[in-house]
């Protein structure tokens, strides 16, 4: 054992020896090596053991961050506290109200949640849901590392907002947090999520997802679910048939069999494989399973009439605002007051149904709205919308004819061109660069008639020269500002003649415009959304307008579109025995009739047109009643709403403008120039008159009575008017008797409308 010891310390002693001497010698070795190099190594050595210690710091920085950062997430986590699943899971409906606020349209998510108790649930329902949405429910510890690692990867680099949700972090989202797409919002929904896993079974968690998610068709949990889709309670629901519901979790508008049956139908495949593969299921069961067949959606008596119309649009005015999700409208419980005047929309409803004579073929569009604000007082989308859905004010469209010719004329009116400036009316007239002669409506000519007389007989030869001068460019332009969104050909000369399909929303939106001394106020269906908990309004819809227009450019503008009501083709209007302004439009072959008008502070607006059986194309309008394929009925429409409309409202008249323009243009060259510039002076004189002669004629019809014996006079002593009237006059019976057999329909895509002499 000594010498065992003595050999063991003389080992110890050697290898003492060894490790110092290579201690020594090899810091001996560095010693002289460093001492060997160059000056500038040695100076490059000196910045690395300078640069040690702020590497040092920025480790001990990182570290103390990390730690930092798991310290405030522990906390994070031991503050967050479970709510109860009965105090949140039970949405609130929310509720829309008339402008009065207090008399209800409808509401939203009405009864279209049942809680139930999972146990009632065949196994495969569950494990549906699981094998669509988180293969991994049954081990994980609620949240998705990997899938959240991906998604931030993907939010990162692509800008978009993935999510990584499992079962567990969607059943905290819609129990606590509500819908979030932040990175704030993902953070705590996926501490929720694992507090949630450590308190509650998987049972649970999984029995509260399938109470609180959204399946579609109006229907909040499963048990209204399986209601929706196959008329029958989620305890009786077959395997397939919960496949399907599976399927369509992510996107169940979407993916509904009767939106989108190949999609369904695909992800009822993938559940079915997944569960296969999984042992939810055998393969015998798997082979044998077939897509099941849904029961036709069917809507309550809720949205019945004009209500569904109505409620569809409340909703998707607020989602487009960004400020609201479908969900949380559908379950927030909030108060929504709308613009609508019930009184208004009755009288609306009543006038655009008919009084019996319209043939169900054709449809009816309409829509009335607030001058000053752009609050929608009321709108006829069609008779019932558990019939037909598609909104024939807001989506259906049609040609708008004549009615695109007020946006011409505002060119016009900027480029100072006064509204007595003469154009040629006669018809057919042919113009450079355009193969087809331009009609007018039954090829009625006109003679040289101002540009008032122009517009109020929807004269089409005058529009397409003023367009060729305004420019079809600037024609679509200023639609376009007015408030026109669908597209506007703006290279045909044809488009003041209304070769463009639009919505009668547009349309009225545009005349809004003018309206408003061109101030656009956007349309709107939505005054306000309050918080039924706090009872705060947490949305208030915007009435101040944009000046888009000029308001003596609108007023001058105004003056023509009056004339139309006074003696043009809205005369139907004067029933109304209130101020008015407006104008009609045809559409070529009268597939479609038009007409959009408006006192002070209502514009309101009708089409109606004649769909093919395919719904792509429109055909002619029928004749029914006294109406010849139904020219003149928009008009009486019109002068029907706004009797009610403005019922014991003072009437009140339109601005006059402080600048008329001047004849024949700055330059002398629109129209026929200055020829009648000898004119100017009694034209001037009258000018007060010319705004609205009509009034005139009505108190004072004698001192308009033509003077027939002044026609020839050329110089300038005869009045204007008179002189004007006959010389129309004879031009229209000469033109007519010539002209009768030689229509031509096909010569102008466009067409005006008949003067109802």
């Amino acid at each position: 054992m000594a010498s065992k010891k003595s050999s063991d310390k003389t080992s110890r002693s050697a290898r003492s020896t060894r490790s110092t001497h290579f201690t020594r010698s090899t810091a001996g070795s560095r010693s002289t090596a460093v001492n060997s190099r160059p000056r500038s190594h040695r100076r490059m050595a000196a910045k690395k053991l300078k640069k040690r210690p702020i590497l040092k710091y920025l480790l001990f920085s990182f570290l103390g961050l990390f730690i930092l950062g798991i310290g405030g997430l522990s906390v994070a986590y031991a503050m967050i506290k479970i709510p109860s699943p009965e105090s949140v899971a039970l949405s609130q409906k929310t509720t829309v109200y008339y402008n009065d606020g207090t008399t209800p349209i409808g509401s939203f998510s009405q009864q279209n949640r049942q809680i139930i108790q999972c146990s009632t649930l065949p196994d495969y329902v569950g494990n549906a849901v699981v094998a669509s949405e988180n293969r991994t429910f049954w081990t994980d510890s609620g949240i998705d590392f990997k899938g959240i690692g991906r998604a931030l990867f993907n939010n990162i680099t692509t800008g978009s907002r993935q999510g990584g949700s499992t079962i567990t972090q969607q059943y905290a989202e819609r129990y606590y947090l509500g819908e979030t797409k932040s990175y704030m919002g993902k953070l705590k929904e996926a501490l929720l999520a694992l507090k949630i896993a450590q308190t509650q079974d998987k049972s649970t968690v999984l029995c509260g997802y399938l109470n609180t998610i959204y399946w579609g068709r109006g229907a909040y949990g499963i048990q209204a679910a399986a209601q929706a889709y196959f008329g029958k309670n989620a305890k009786d629901l077959t395997s397939s048939e919960a496949a399907m519901l599976a399927g369509i979790i992510p996107a169940p508008s979407v993916w509904d069999p009767a939106v989108d049956q190949t999609a369904a139908t695909k992800r009822f495949n993938r559940v079915i494989k997944i569960m296969k593969e999984d042992g939810y299921i055998s393969s015998e069961d798997a082979k044998n399973a077939q897509f099941p067949e849904t029961i036709t959606n069917s809507t309550t008596d809720e949205y019945a009439g004009d209500k569904g119309y109505l409620l569809t649009m409340v909703k998707n005015e607020l989602i487009n605002t960004g400020k609201f999700t479908d969900d949380q409208i559908m379950t927030g419980g909030y108060s929504i007051a709308t613009t609508i005047d019930k009184d208004k929309q009755a009288q609306m409803q009543t006038v655009g149904n008919g009084d019996g004579t319209l043939p169900e073929t054709v449809e009816v569009g309409g829509m009335s709205a607030d001058v000053d604000t752009g609050e929608i007082l009321s709108i006829y989308s069609g008779r019932d919308y558990n019939t037909k859905q598609l909104n024939n004010a807001t989506q259906a469209y049609y040609q708008a004819g004549s009615t695109m010719k007020a946006f011409t004329l505002i060119g016009a009116v900027q480029q100072g061109v006064s509204l007595n400036t003469m154009f040629n009316g006669n018809s057919p007239r042919s113009f450079a660069g355009l193969s087809k002669p331009v009609s007018n409506y039954g090829n009625q000519s006109f003679g040289n008639i101002t540009l008032t007389q122009a517009t109020a007989n929807s004269v089409n030869t005058v529009f397409v020269d003023l367009n060729e001068k305004v420019t079809p460019q600037k024609t679509a332009e200023i639609a376009q500002q007015a408030g026109i969104k669908s597209s506007i050909q703006k290279d045909s000369p044809y488009n003041t003649l209304g070769i463009d399909a639009v919505h009668v929303s547009e349309m009225v939106q545009a005349y809004q415009t003018i309206a408003h001394d061109g101030v656009k106020n956007t349309l709107h269906i939505v005054r306000s959304v309050t918080s039924a908990s706090s009872g705060d309004t947490i949305y208030a819809a915007s009435t101040k307008g944009s000046q888009v227009f000029d308001s003596d450019t609108t007023a001058v503008t105004t003056q023509a579109l009056h004339a139309v009501i006074t003696s043009g083709t809205g005369r139907a209007a004067l029933s109304v025995g209130k101020t008015l302004a407006g104008k009609s439009g045809t559409a070529n072959d009268s597939t479609a009739l038009s007409f959009v008008g408006f006192s002070r502070h209502v514009v309101t607006g009708f089409a109606i047109w004649n769909p093919s059986d395919d719904g792509q194309t429109n055909e002619v309008v029928p004749t029914f009643g006294a109406y010849e394929n139904g020219t003149g009925y928009p008009a009486v429409l019109f002068a029907r709403y706004m009797k009610q409309a403005l019922s014991g409202v003072a009437d009140e008249a339109f601005p006059t403008p402080k600048n008329q323009g001047t004849v024949g243009g700055s330059d002398g060259s629109w129209g026929l120039g200055r020829s009648v510039q000898r004119q100017q002076a009694r034209r001037d004189d009258d000018s007060k008159d010319t705004k609205d002669d009509d009034s005139s004629t009505q108190k004072s019809p004698q001192n308009n009575t033509p003077q027939n014996s002044q026609n020839s006079n050329n110089n300038g002593n005869s009045s204007e008017q008179n002189e004007q009237s006959n010389n129309n006059q004879q031009n229209q019976q000469n033109q007519q008797n010539q002209n009768q057999n030689q229509q031509n329909q096909n010569q102008t895509p466009g067409t005006g409308e008949p003067t109802n002499n």
